[in-house]
């Protein structure tokens, strides 16, 4: 039996133009679930995880909306937050969706935990936008107030940005090989995982960071030793020149040389598909001759069809 470890886009959980109420994300979470069903009924263990992205943003939105009110939270503990938020979602949704059709698993959410590097050139660096946008002015302001950093994005006004370090390991990673191995559906490593340090004394603590969700998947597949990670997302295929008269969809089978060779002539864009195919790439590229891996990057609603070989992008070691 394969391991497959999904990692599910925003559309997952919020659809473009929707105002992201809970009751539209539950809906959401409801179809994404029936996607993993069916790939549960094809006889794959599954592991899954998620991006956070809008959902952190709102946790830290309202804690400045009620600032003089109840104080706010670090980061990280935003992005627990809604870890905890998203995998009651998921679980929920999916213990429903396999109870209907006759499947009976047992499914757990794991708050997890993603060890960075203090040294990393990415806390020398933030580049991340996060929360709400600001005036210059309120800009400028929180700068001095409290230490942001803060820059202008994209005509739309200014916002926070935070470091994304690199995830280097997953604290719980043993407890989440022991449950995949049980058969146990896992939803692991929300939002990148909460990112932590290692200190001096052997412990950990929590750092203002956020992590990359499709980086911090591949950190996730090395853990549960997956046989495919299936990245899932709004769009069919990654592609060449997207967004050109000259597009065009990688579907089918490529080899990793020809896709390292198209991510080095920057076909994928950083923030979107750049950090989809790094991690497809560091995911079929670490095999080192243990067994032959693929990793998949197609439509949220042709999972099943993509782990099938029918849709998406395929990539493959080049002996393949």
């Amino acid at each position: 039996m394969e391991t497959v470890v999904i990692a599910l886009g925003g559309n997952a959980v919020l659809q473009p133009g929707q105002r992201g109420t809970f009751e539209e994300q539950l809906a959401n979470v409801a179809t994404t679930a029936r996607a993993i069903r069916l790939v549960l009924e094809d006889g794959y263990r599954v592991v899954v995880t998620h991006g956070n992205g809008p959902q952190v943003g709102n946790i830290m939105l309202q804690n400045e909306e009620a600032r003089g009110v109840v104080p706010p939270f670090p980061l990280d503990a935003c992005g627990a937050e809604s870890q905890g938020l998203l995998g009651y979602m998921l679980v929920r949704s999916l213990i429903s969706e396999l109870r209907t059709h006759g499947l009976e698993r047992a499914v757990v959410a794991l708050m997890t935990m993603t060890v960075v590097s203090p040294e990393d050139p990415a806390f020398q660096n933030p580049t991340k936008p996060i929360g709400p946008f600001y005036s210059q002015a309120r800009a400028m302001e929180l700068i001095v107030q409290r230490g942001y950093e803060m820059r202008e994005d994209s005509g739309r006004g200014w916002r926070r940005v935070v470091p994304s370090p690199d995830p280097l390991e997953i604290v719980e990673a043993a407890t989440i090989r022991r449950l995949v191995e049980e058969g146990v559906v896992v939803v692991a490593s929300g939002g990148g995982g909460i990112p932590v340090v290692r200190t001096s004394d052997g412990g950990i603590a929590g750092v203002e960071a956020v992590i990359d969700k499709d980086l911090a998947a591949h950190r996730l597949a090395e853990v549960v030793d997956a046989d495919v990670l299936l990245i899932l997302t709004d769009v069919e295929a990654a592609a060449l020149n997207y967004g050109t008269p000259a597009q065009k969809d990688l579907v089918g089978r490529i080899p990793y040389g020809e896709m390292l060779r198209y991510q080095r002539e920057g076909h994928f864009r950083a923030g979107s598909m750049g950090p989809k195919v790094e991690a497809a790439l560091r995911f079929v590229g670490s095999c080192r001759g243990r067994k032959a891996r693929r990793a998949v990057i197609a439509s949220l609603y042709r999972a099943r069809e993509a782990l099938r070989g029918e849709a998406g992008t395929c990539i493959v070691g080049d002996e393949v």
